[in-house]
């Protein structure tokens, strides 16, 4: 689909941070640390992928990235603010990447929960989602993830809409999924959690991929420690994932505070 670009406006010369909430903009500086943070760890893949946050409100708009802009440029101001029919709320010279649009507005109008969605196409991610066994138990980072991953079959780049609800239903109320021969992606009800758990998703991921290499036999721990550790996982991430996340935030502010303007 092609975005709609809004009507120009005077508020055009007003910073960003002064037309908008404190809540929103909240979450556009969020939003903008993970993209920065996708291209620290290397998980980008040149304009392409996504990651959108919702807008606090009724209105059921998020904010997604300018399409043609690489990851470490993303600024909080430089987000575009979409609604689920695909139109862009504030003026901008930008569109947005249509196979973003169907991925992440099929999540925000099925799920409350889910204030951010991100999905990448990093090399280790996209390999073991070649994989037939997908995700393997075989280390702890994966079995933190056990019986929380969904599975969604490959139809080609996500420009139909008519995915949409297929990839709903594959997801249900898991916050992670394995998007077969294309990529993963995570979601939470923050930008904190979302990103901490796809950290623990392409940490399992790349961690198999380099045991594979190796070329031995793989070791599988036993079914009852894999049921021990999936009891364990049960407890959730909130907590830790605000931890990592102020601890992610002051390596973004000494190594290039830019995203928060």
């Amino acid at each position: 689909m092609t975005a709609t670009a809004a009507a120009p406006s005077t508020t055009e010369s007003v910073p960003m941070r002064a037309r908008v909430s404190a809540e929103e903009w909240q979450a556009r500086v969020d939003l903008a640390a993970a993209y920065r943070l996708v291209a620290h760890y290397g998980w980008d893949d040149l304009i392409f992928t996504h990651i959108s946050a919702r807008v606090p409100g009724p209105e059921h708009h998020f904010l997604i990235n300018p399409y043609g802009m690489l990851f470490h440029e993303i600024t909080a101001s430089s987000l575009l603010k979409v609604d689920l029919d695909g139109n862009l709320i504030e003026p901008t010279e930008y569109h947005f990447n249509p196979a973003g649009f169907t991925i992440h507005s099929a999540v925000h109008a099925a799920r409350e929960d889910a204030k951010c969605v991100l999905h990448l196409h990093s090399v280790a991610g996209v390999a073991v989602s070649c994989q037939e066994g997908g995700l393997l138990p075989i280390n702890q980072t994966a079995m933190l993830l056990n019986g929380q991953i969904a599975h969604h079959e490959y139809e080609g780049v996500a420009l139909e809409l008519d995915e949409r609800p297929r990839l709903v239903a594959d997801l249900g109320t898991k916050n992670v999924m394995l998007l077969r021969n294309h990529g993963t992606l995570t979601c939470g009800e923050s930008v904190a959690e979302a990103f901490l758990v796809m950290y623990f998703f392409e940490r399992a991921c790349a961690t198999q991929v380099a045991a594979q290499a190796g070329g031995a036999q793989l070791h599988y721990p036993s079914p009852e420690v894999q049921e021990v550790v999936r009891r364990q996982a049960q407890f959730g991430i909130a907590g830790v994932a605000k931890l990592a996340w102020g601890a992610q935030l002051r390596m973004l502010d000494a190594k290039d505070p830019s995203y928060k303007t």
